[in-house]
Formats: C-alpha cells, structure tokens, sequence
C-alpha cells in the first residue's frame, strides 16, 4: 500500500509491487482520508496522540488496520533488496478439480488402478450425502476436461464410483450417514435396545436430531456435518464448544494415519459446506521460485525447523518465532499500545540483519531489543515467510470466509481450514494465536482489545505480497474489515478451531471398522486362505491371555508401562472419567520416584475402530467403551 500527504489529511491508494497505484480511468483504487491530527507514535516517545477527542483505544476503528499497513509499506520502503514476488498460478478448472481430488485422496479414481483401490471403496462408502454430492461434482468436471482434451485415461462415471453405495433412496453408507446416535440417557444403543458401538444415522433421523436436539444457540454442533447443517439459519453473536462424554479430540490427539483421514474429510466437508451454501470454494497454485536455504527472516518453516531440530531436535515451532514472543513477555503485556506502536524501522532492520548473524552463534545481545522492536520483528517475521503462513492454497479461502452468509458457518469453514494447514503452519499459527491472547487478557493496562489487537495483526497474515496487485484492488475495505473479523474469530475461538469434529472422528471410526470387515472378507473369500484363517481363529480363542480372561463385564484393562504401576483393572461406572484413571495410577507409590506430572500424563485409546487418541481427562470411559469396545487402555506421556 502507499500513502499520499494532501492538505487535509493522508491518503491511502493501492500498493503494487510493480510501483504503480492509480485505478483504471484515474480514480484512485480504495482511498481513505485519516485525520491528519492522528499522529504516529514509535517506541522512542515521538508523539501518538489520537485527534484532539482523545478516540477510545477500545472502540473498533479501522485506523488501526491502516496505520499498520503503512508501517509494513515503510518497512518495505526501507528494505533495498528485492524480494520475488510469489506468482499464483490459474489452472483450468479441471486441472482444479483434478488437483482437488488429488488433495482428497481421490487420485486413484483415474489412471489404471481406477476405482478398486480398496482405500477409495472404504472411504466413498463413510461419505454423507452432502459430502458424496462434493465428490460426484468434481469428478464429473474432471471427467468433462479429460473428454474435452482427448486424454486417454480410464475416466469412470460418477454413477460407477458411488454405484455400491447408493441404495434405493440415494443415500450413502448402507443408509446411513456418520453422526452420533440420539438414544435415550446418551448412550449407544441400537434401534433394537441392544448396546453396542455406534456411528451413524440415516438422512431422515439426521434432520430430526438437527431440529430436535437440545443445544443452545451458543454451542457449535460438532457432532452433525456442517454441510448437513447449513440448512439451519439459526445464528449468534458468541459461540461456545460443548462437552461431549467420549472426550473432545484436539489437533495432535490423532495417529498420523488418522490425520491423514482427517484431512481428506475436512477438506471434503469445506467443499460441501461450501457447495451448500452456493459460494465458490477453490484451492490456490503457486508457481515456485527460488527461496533461501538458510537463515532467519524470508526462509521457509520447513528449512527453518529443519535449522532449528539440529539444534533442538524435537522442535515444533522456529526458535527465532519463540524467542521473540519470550523477549515480549519478559518486559510486560501491560505497555500500552503494545503490538500497535512500531519499533524504530532503522534500528529493526539492524537488529534483523544482527539476528541473522549472530542468533544461531548464541552472540545476539537480547539485552539490546526493546520490547516494540521485538513486536515488529515478530510481525516482519511473519511477513517475511516466501509463502504466507496460512498458505498460498489457503490463503483466499481464509479471506473469503467472510462471504459466507452466518457466522456459525463462517466458524465452521474456520474449524475446517485449520485442519487444512500443513503441521508446521498450523503449530507456529497456534502458538501466535496463544499469545494474541495473553496480550489481550492484559487489555485493561495495554488497551489492546480483541478488535485492536485483530486490527493491527490482520494486514500482517493476509496482505501477502505474493498475490499482485489484482487481489489487493478488489474491495479494499470490504477485504480489509473482512479480514480482521477473521482475524478475531481465529483469536477468539481458537480452542474451537483446534478441535476435531466428532463427526470427522466418527467417519474415521468408521472407515477402520470397514477396511478391517473387507480385509477380513477378502481373505476367507480366498479358498488357499480359509483353512489358516480358521486355525488362527482357534488359535487366538485358545491364546487368550490370563488378563484378558480374568477381566469381569464391565471392567476394563488399563496398561502403564512407563509407570511403576504397569497394569490395573478398572470397573467402569457412569461418573469415572479418563483423568480419574490417570490418577489413579499416579497415586501407587513403590520403590520408584515418580518424576512424572499430571499434566503430562494422559490415558490413550489405541487400536480397535481407532489408530490411536489421547484422550482428554473429561471423557466419560463407560461412553467410550462402548463406542470402541475392541480398544487397548494405555496410560503414558505424550513424549512416549
């Protein structure tokens, strides 16, 4: 962006890369006038005052938003090395779909392995119907594409892919579709009345629970796709995530294999969701250019962390990223205009260019970094990755979430995108968002509310350069307060938006039940196989361990093998919850010295219909049981 000095006040006009910033027929592209009384302010004292009213620092005002903006454009000013911008590229739109799919774990529906793959029959078979509409959509544009270009791959109809699924009616999954089941007192009962693991239900029901179920307006219905929900208008100002008795599952609680299936589905959701409500959802492509292979600033997260772990080994997030929020928090959250006013650009290009030189040595004088130059590092840092840190694919959509039409779906398009972003984006985005937070819970010294602290981070993840002055022209403003909303609801809400959807997890469970009952069928299917199938059958019922047999109904087998007591039978009961078991094996004392806290200990539900899950200490264990009755009960660190 740039800015124009006039008689009566500060312009702004667009700012291209390319120099230029008059709109088409010399209108100028999304002017803003500010009042000229509203003076910068910069860590060494110059004047800050606001205009002559003294504007609460509290209210809303895009002010904030622009200042910002003017800031990173004197930095850039000030920076003589030219950077690359980063060129998105357009494919046609069945290169799109086609690219889509691929990001789907759909690949494998073209080629010679086309449709029967037994991946793809488990996963389009755990699919609801909006979800299956989602696919069916892509594939047959793909199919059109390929027609169209004469290319000679084995296209299979879109009726051919979802032939075994669709029943009668046209619903997925024998009938029914992922969901938990709505029984009396919550608990998994079958229609018969007889107990047992549950996952689904069909269309009509799923509607029923929708309208029927008791929940607030405040509570975002996790367990119902959201795509399946945006038929309900209903909508509020302030969101809550409700409690769920089989444990709520955070970003990290899965096995990699789970997350894997956790993407596919997210990302197939988003398009539902998106597909629902009529607007265009479409991942970005960015050309690739050459990037550094070493250093702090401009370097991307994966060569950082892999800088960081030989140094570290474990690290999760650039050791340059948590330094710079330490240095932050070391002085006080209480300074006022804290992450507003800008540290002195000169003496935060030296320090930048010092850091790069001296950090990994261990030589940098952090003594010498005041707390707004820090601040201003720590956004450079972010401004400075080669592609943003919501992702070139995902940067738009991020953008475009204010589109949508209620903020319910806008939370959930939110909820859905974080599960999009690659680890290392999605875990420096958490820790950033963690610490926007404990800076605004010291609002009433720093006057840094939700909304400024919203303001003046927005133009810091979403102006990415790399986009070119097209993105940036269209709807200024209405970009510009659109993005800091987003920015406030990924702040406010951002133990939400680290949650799994139960429905998700619930596919998941669904999806290794299914691939373990073809699995097993395939193999008695083959006659060289029968015989061994049987005897290992016997076999296992004849194995079966003393533990396992002495284990009464109603009372489970919990193994702690790091622990000093490794082995425990638990009764299940209505009230005890996963945190209770953990406790009760820290509480057993023996000749060894536990060194083990209790906030590092967790019990895990591993294998049966689930990779593996850290449980959280509220999760009823009777619900849980029953949902996966076949699981192991490990108790064990997280760094095990």
């Amino acid at each position: 962006m740039s800015w124009r000095s006039g008689s009566r006040g500060v312009v702004l006009t667009a700012y291209h890369p390319s120099g230029g910033g008059d709109a088409p027929g010399g209108r100028r592209s999304g002017q803003y006038t500010m009042n000229h009384d509203h003076s910068k302010k910069t860590a060494d004292g110059a004047s800050f005052d606001r205009s002559g009213s003294q504007d609460s620092l509290d209210e809303l005002s895009m002010d904030d938003y622009w200042k910002e903006l003017e800031n990173i454009h004197e930095t850039r000013g000030n920076n003589h090395e030219e950077r690359v911008a980063l060129v998105v590229k357009e494919p046609d739109e069945g290169e799109l779909e086609e690219e889509w799919l691929k990001e789907a774990g759909l690949s494998n529906l073209f080629g010679e392995s086309s449709g029967d793959s037994l991946e793809s029959v488990v996963f389009l078979s755990t699919l609801t119907r909006t979800q299956k509409a989602a696919v069916e959509k892509r594939v047959e544009t793909v199919t059109q594409t390929m027609r169209k270009k004469n290319k000679q791959h084995q296209i299979p109809d879109v009726r051919d892919i979802f032939r075994l699924q669709n029943d009668s009616k046209g619903k997925v999954c024998d009938g029914s579709e992922p969901s938990t089941a709505r029984t009396s007192e919550n608990k998994n009962e079958t229609q018969d009345g007889t107990k047992g693991p549950k996952f689904s239900l069909g269309t009509d029901e799923q509607k029923s629970l929708l309208e029927d179920m008791p929940v607030l307006d405040t509570d975002i219905n996790l367990e119902i796709p959201f795509a399946e929900q945006a038929a309900n208008l209903k909508d509020s100002s302030n969101f809550r995530l409700p409690k769920d008795k089989t444990g709520t599952t955070k970003i990290g609680d899965l096995a990699p294999q789970d997350m894997k299936k956790v993407y596919s589905l997210a990302l197939i959701e988003l398009t539902a969701l998106y597909d629902i409500l009529g607007t265009e959802f479409k991942q970005q492509k960015a050309v690739k250019i050459k990037t550094k292979d070493s250093g702090l600033f401009g370097v991307p997260l994966t060569v950082l962390l892999e800088q960081d772990q030989k140094k570290v080994p474990g690290t999760k997030i650039p050791l340059i990223f948590q330094k710079l929020i330490a240095q932050i928090e070391e002085a006080t959250l209480e300074t006022e205009g804290l992450l507003r006013i800008p540290g002195v650009a000169t003496r935060v290009k030296s320090l930048c260019q010092e850091l790069e030189a001296k950090f990994y040595e261990g030589t940098f004088n952090w003594e010498n970094v005041k707390q707004h130059d820090a601040a201003s590092l720590l956004k450079l840092f972010i401004r400075e990755l080669p592609q943003p840190l919501l992702t070139v694919e995902y940067l738009k959509a991020f953008q475009d979430v204010q589109n949508l039409p209620t903020k319910k779906q806008q939370l959930q398009a939110l909820n859905l995108l974080v599960l999009l972003l690659p680890e290392a984006n999605r875990d420096t985005l958490k820790v950033l968002l963690e610490f926007l937070q404990r800076v605004i819970d010291h609002r009433d010294k720093n006057k840094m509310t939700l909304k400024n602290v919203a303001m003046v981070m927005a133009p810091n993840l979403f102006t990415f350069h790399g986009f070119g002055s097209k993105t940036i022209e269209q709807s200024e403003f209405v970009m510009a307060a659109g993005t800091a909303n987003v920015m406030r609801f990924m702040i406010q809400y951002q133990k939400l938006l680290w949650t799994i959807p139960k429905f998700i997890v619930n596919q998941v469970r669904k999806q290794n039940t299914e691939r373990q009952k073809k699995e097993k069928k395939d193999k008695a299917m083959k006659k060289l196989l029968k015989k061994m199938a049987y005897d290992r059958e016997k076999h296992e019922k004849q194995e079966k361990t003393p533990n396992d047999a002495d284990v009464p109904q109603g009372v489970i087998r919990v193994q702690a093998p790091h622990l000093s007591k490794v082995s425990m039978a638990i009764q299940l009961t209505e009230e005890l919850k996963a945190g209770d078991i953990v406790a009760r094996f820290l509480s057993q004392k023996s000749g060894n010295v536990q060194t083990l806290k209790k906030e590092e200990v967790f019990l895990y539900e591993i294998g049966g219909n689930i990779g593996e899950r850290c449980l959280d200490d509220d999760t009823y264990m009777k619900d849980l049981y029953q949902l996966n009755p076949n699981a192991e009960w490990v108790v064990k660190s997280k760094q095990s």
